[in-house]
């Protein structure tokens, strides 16, 4: 039985130490072909809408969390003791 465990903890860190090297192995031989190719950005018409809007919103939100926290964290005055 406690051979079981130490060859399945022994298989375990051989599995972990050897994932990123054959991945590594993996994505080098992608990238000779992935060089010959370009990427091109889709054609649009018009501009998002969406732009500039977003920092605000961010900004409130955070503001609030903050505040939250410190009404949260001050909001304890119980300091009686438990027992009697």
């Amino acid at each position: 039985m406690r051979f079981g465990k130490v060859s399945l903890a022994v298989l375990a860190a051989a599995s972990l130490i050897s994932a990123p090297v054959v991945a590594t192995a993996a994505t080098a031989s992608k990238s000779a072909s992935a060089a010959q190719s370009k990427r091109v950005g889709a054609a649009t018409k018009e501009e998002s809408k969406l732009g500039g809007g977003s920092g605000v919103i961010v900004a409130v939100v955070a503001a609030a969390a903050i505040i939250a926290g410190i009404v949260i964290a001050a909001g304890n005055d119980d300091d009686a003791p438990t027992s009697p």
